[in-house]
C-alpha cells in the first residue's frame, strides 16, 4: 500500500467519528435554538389547521396525526407507495372505503377516492387513527396497527406470553416505525404545545 492510500484510509476511518460528533452537537444545540426556528428548520408542518380540526373531531392527538404524516410521507401530499398507499397519511384506498362504509366520514364533503387531496387524506387518516384507538389500548398499539394492520397487532397481542407492543412485534419494519413515530410525536408535542396551526 502506498503512502497516498494509507492517508486516505486514515481519513476515511475518522469520518464516522466526525459525523457522530456533529450529530451530537446538533442534538444538544437544538434545545438552545428559538422554538420557531426549530419548527421551521426541523419540524415543519403543512395543513396545521386541517390537522387540528380533524384531530378534535375524531378525538385524536393532533401531534400523533402530524407524526404519522411526517413518517409516512414526509409531508408530500402526492406520495404513493409501491403497495398503493396514497397521500400525506399513506392510506390504502380500501381502508378509506372501509372508513366511508362505517359512516365515520362525511362522504359528501370528503370523497374516499380523492386521497391525493390533503384535506380528504387528513380526514380519512385521522378517522382511521380514531378507529384504531377505539379498538386498541395504547398509543404504541395504534401506531403499530397503522403500519402492520389491526389484525396483525391483535395476533401479536394474543400470543402466549405476549408482553404487549412494542415487545410483541415480529416485523422489523414495524418496530422501527413505532420508534420513529414516537420520536416525531415527542418532538411535535414539544415544539407545538398549543396545536399544529402555528405560523
Amino acid at each position: 500500500m502506498n503512502i497516498r492510500n494509507a492517508r486516505f484510509f486514515r481519513w476515511y476511518r475518522t469520518l464516522p467519528i466526525v459525523l457522530m460528533v456533529l450529530m451530537l452537537a446538533l442534538s444538544l444545540g437544538i434545545d438552545y435554538l428559538p422554538s420557531n426556528m426549530v419548527r421551521s428548520l426541523f419540524f415543519p408542518v403543512s395543513y396545521g389547521e386541517r390537522i387540528d380540526d380533524a384531530a378534535k373531531r375524531y378525538g385524536v392527538d393532533e401531534h400523533l396525526v402530524a407524526a404519522v404524516i411526517r413518517c409516512e410521507s414526509g409531508w408530500n401530499d402526492t406520495a404513493q407507495s409501491r403497495a398503493g398507499a396514497v397521500g400525506l397519511m399513506q392510506l390504502m384506498p380500501d381502508t378509506a372505503r372501509n372508513i366511508s362504509d362505517m359512516g365515520m366520514v362525511d362522504t359528501n364533503k370528503y370523497n374516499p377516492s380523492n386521497l391525493t387531496d390533503p384535506a380528504t387524506n387528513i380526514e380519512y387518516g385521522t378517522a382511521w387513527l380514531s378507529y384504531l384507538q377505539s379498538e386498541l389500548s395504547t398509543t404504541d398499539e395504534v401506531i403499530a396497527a397503522y403500519n402492520a394492520g389491526l389484525g396483525t397487532v391483535r395476533n401479536w397481542l394474543a400470543e402466549p406470553g405476549s408482553e404487549g407492543i412494542p415487545d410483541a412485534i415480529t416485523y422489523p419494519e414495524t418496530t422501527h416505525y413505532v420508534k420513529r413515530v414516537n420520536e416525531a410525536l415527542r418532538q411535535y408535542s414539544k415544539y407545538y404545545p398549543d396545536g399544529m396551526n402555528v405560523s
